[in-house]
């Protein structure tokens, strides 16, 4: 984050040099065959300090790499200051230089371990004390609907982080939240999603509303519920709060979310939206699995943080993580990276991190201002389990392109079928996976399986040809605080890398560009021959629209 071009680090040149003379003979199997002891040296267990139970084994023994080259890229580590730019962030210092803010997601889970010097830190406690206060009125039916009911129903309206880690979050601890609370996540402009919304509020159903880029009060007015909404404003949005008549914070650098008891839950400009569910903006988690259940999920996340913090580089999980991706991302020039849950509760996980890394990431100018020669972010995708293997696998397997992998599995499910081997047939999946793309099948075992009948078109479409790179996460069971560790573990992970190739991780300017020119664009939709300071087809199919509507 030193804004220095990583090329121009030594480790840098010494890995492409050992790229340049080395991959062709960095087999996997051979690597195996040669080190019987490989897994051991090649995989770290977490456990949390404050809490044996949760614990969770990182093995990335099926990388392509040996010790010399982790030294090496840990080297890199070091020599672009990651333990500066780590203790920076932790201390509450401005590391989001473009916009002149801290970087403090790690402040929303602070036990009192970290001594962190930034305005609104020492409120977060009152905060989360608020969101426990009104998540349990909700919980317990003291705090009705409008109606006079007990609220069943939350509808949680958001974009961008304010809907995928609520979403994330909720579906993957589902076996803890309240059975006769259901939740709903709508993020979308599109009028069908409008429609739907309108189906959940209906006045046999009271519900419990948290807004998050609240356009217009007009939508306010239509939803019935005035009594029972709680919204999420963000900066710039005061005079919205103040057309609906209802309290807003206007504390400097803070946003709020709020209800009609005057009641404010405040969060700061600290905190990116892509890192928001561990504020306020996790009530909706909060209600929906219990505030004690939220907490833990908190301390989860603070038990990686003290990991990240305070652990050798050598043995610290998001750090070994980031500069193997670095290793494929900038030396193999793997273009993707695939997150492949074996838990349906994860399946909104890949596309958690799908905004968490390549908004973070996806960036072409160094801190200091220059554009990089070489690649950052990678692209980010994935799905649950075994849907994935009767959909995208065949390409892992036996495409083209290097995808590297992570594998993530809990050994116990919280749903276990009386008599069944349903589980143990998921695991044996999540083992067979990896195993596969390692090692593959030659064709000499190809050719021993079909027997001397077989057709060279045959023999040939079955050989996989392996040495495909990955990682496997395996826990005990799904729980909030295992959660909270895995998501800070991937936090960590995208700071990593962003210190190394010398970006901000913490601003997203490409986001805005786009909806700049969208207002433009909406101000002249129906006017096509007003059309000014576009293209000839934005011009144009502005035209049809004209026809069209």
């Amino acid at each position: 984050m030193s804004g220095r071009p990583a090329t121009e680090y030594s480790a840098w040149k010494k890995l492409q040099q050992t790229y340049d003379t080395q991959h062709a003979r960095l087999i996997l199997k051979d690597l195996f065959a040669q080190d019987p002891s490989r897994f051991s040296k090649f995989s770290e267990e977490y456990v949390d300090s404050t809490d044996k139970n949760t614990t969770f084994l990182l093995d990335y023994s099926k990388q392509l790499i040996t010790q010399p080259i982790l030294d090496t890229l840990l080297s890199l580590a070091r020599e672009a200051e990651l333990e500066t730019y780590r203790d920076k962030m932790f201390a509450g210092e401005h590391i989001n230089t473009s916009e002149d803010r801290a970087v403090l997601h790690v402040a929303l889970r602070n036990f009192n371990d970290f001594k962190i010097q930034e305005g609104g830190v020492d409120e977060v406690a009152a905060v989360l004390a608020h969101m426990k206060e009104f998540s349990e009125a909700i919980r317990s039916g003291s705090w009705k609907g409008y109606t006079g009911k007990t609220i069943n129903t939350i509808v949680n309206i958001g974009i961008g982080g304010s809907d995928l880690g609520p979403v994330m979050v909720t579906e993957a601890l589902k076996p803890y939240a309240k059975r006769d609370l259901t939740a709903h996540f709508v993020s979308n402009i599109d009028g069908t999603t409008s429609l739907r919304l309108s189906d959940y509020v209906t006045p046999s159903a009271p519900l419990h509303h948290r807004f998050q880029n609240f356009h217009h009060p007009r939508d306010y007015h239509q939803c019935r519920i005035r009594s029972r909404l709680v919204l999420g404003s963000s900066q710039g949005q005061v005079p919205r709060c103040k057309a609906l008549r209802r309290p807003q914070h206007e504390h400097s650098g803070c946003h709020c979310i709020w209800h009609d008891k005057a009641n404010m839950f405040a969060f700061w400009d600290w905190v990116g939206g892509r890192y928001s569910l561990w504020s306020a903006i996790g009530l909706s988690i909060s209600i929906y699995i219990g505030y004690d259940n939220f907490e833990q999920l908190l301390k989860g996340a603070h038990g990686m943080d003290k990991h990240f913090k305070e652990t050798p580089l050598e043995k610290n999980l998001p750090v070994l993580m980031a500069v193997i991706g670095i290793w494929y991302n900038d030396f193999y020039g793997a273009q993707t990276h695939a997150l492949l849950p074996y838990d349906q509760y994860l399946h909104k996980f890949a596309d958690y991190f799908q905004q968490g890394d390549m908004e973070s990431n996806g960036k072409f100018v160094t801190k200091g201002g220059q554009r990089v020669d070489y690649q950052t972010g990678p692209i980010i995708w994935g799905a649950a389990g075994t849907n994935g293997q009767h959909s995208f696998y065949q390409l892992v397997h036996q495409g083209t392109k290097l995808i590297p992998a992570d594998f993530i599995a809990p050994a116990t499910s919280h749903n276990p079928i009386a008599n069944s081997k349903h589980h143990r047939i998921l695991l044996s999946n999540y083992f067979a996976q990896p195993e596969a793309l390692a090692f593959g099948k030659t064709e000499e075992e190809v050719r021993k399986e079909l027997g001397s009948g077989a057709s060279e078109a045959l023999v040939k479409s079955k050989v996989f040809e392996g040495n495909r790179p990955s990682n496997s996460i395996l826990f005990p069971l799904m729980t909030p605080r295992t959660l909270g560790a895995i998501i800070a573990l991937y936090e960590h992970k995208i700071f990593t890398q962003g210190v190394i190739w010398g970006i901000n991780s913490f601003d997203q300017m490409g986001v805005e560009l786009g909806k700049v020119l969208a207002k433009n664009i909406l101000s002249q939709l129906n006017h096509p021959s007003d059309v000014t300071g576009h293209d000839s087809s934005v011009r144009l199919s502005l035209y049809y629209v004209s026809l069209f509507g």
